[in-house]
């Protein structure tokens, strides 16, 4: 199987055109007519990444977060980003992207995230969109739709307090930011991964009795006078299950690609 295929197969998932304005997703660094040795799927581009990669003959990364988010003047050995390009050029190693384009697809990290927490009837937050087919038809309908974030329902309502310990099992978060606790039943829940918290104000207008996100500012936790519960985990806690749906696309499209999951990527640590 070519690499051009692995790209197609992604991009068919979560359209490039589904991407916010400011983000680059989408091939990153390399070729795409050579055959694929491996893919390692990881949420961060990292040196150590790139290694494990050479170490597991895998000449595909495939990424959550974009390795060139911003532009490069120079490729030397600077930072870890010039350094990560410079060894994938290298050893010929294809870097891609799935960012927001994956975080505003259906069945993408937001849904992940419900899925995780057993949210049920769930539909886009905000900013419903639908894009064009580039594939000549062999885009799934579903997935030519997409939105900002994701709310839905538990199957049944908790206490704040328990829905809060609930959540951070669920993540594995070893801390989360709150606002104080919400003194009614925990039942509609919205959700976006990562910085998600721009979406608050969508959130409150549908009803929700919590939002969970990966960041929100010290601010944005004013304000809510028990109308709803925030909370935020942490970004990589947020977007940790996204190389599953990685895994899941490439076993039902690209079965005979090698898969490697890299573990995490977390620079966050907690004392």
């Amino acid at each position: 199987m070519k690499i051009q295929e692995v790209i197609d197969a992604l991009e068919q998932f979560a359209p490039l055109p589904l991407q916010e304005s400011y983000d680059n997703a989408g091939l990153q660094v390399g070729l795409t007519e050579a055959d694929v040795s491996g893919a390692l799927l990881c949420l961060d581009v990292t040196e150590k990444v790139i290694d494990k990669a050479l170490e597991m003959g895998c000449n595909v990364v495939i990424a959550h977060h974009p390795l060139l988010f911003r532009g490069l003047k120079r490729i030397s050995d600077a930072d870890y980003v010039q350094r990560a390009v410079r060894k994938a050029i290298c050893h010929d190693i294809t870097i891609i992207a799935m960012h927001t384009n994956l975080d505003n697809a259906f069945g993408g990290v937001n849904h992940k995230m419900a899925q995780k927490l057993g949210v049920g009837n769930v539909e886009f937050l905000a900013d419903v969109r639908t894009v064009a087919d580039q594939y000549g038809g062999k885009t799934p309908e579903s997935q030519m739709t997409g939105g900002s974030g994701v709310i839905g329902t538990l199957p049944k309502p908790m206490s704040a307090k328990d829905f809060i310990s609930h959540v951070k099992k669920t993540f594995s978060a070893k801390c989360c930011m709150t606002n104080e606790v919400l003194q009614r039943p925990v039942s509609c829940v919205a959700i976006c991964g990562g910085a998600g918290a721009f979406l608050i104000p969508q959130a409150l207008a549908k009803g929700a009795d919590a939002f969970i996100t990966g960041e929100a500012h010290y601010h944005e936790f004013f304000g809510m006078e028990q109308q709803m519960q925030i909370m935020a985990l942490g970004h990589y806690e947020s977007e940790q299950f996204t190389v599953e749906i990685f895994e899941d696309i490439l076993k039902q499209r690209c079965p005979d690609v090698r898969i490697v999951m890299f573990g995490s990527t977390n620079p966050v640590r907690y004392w």
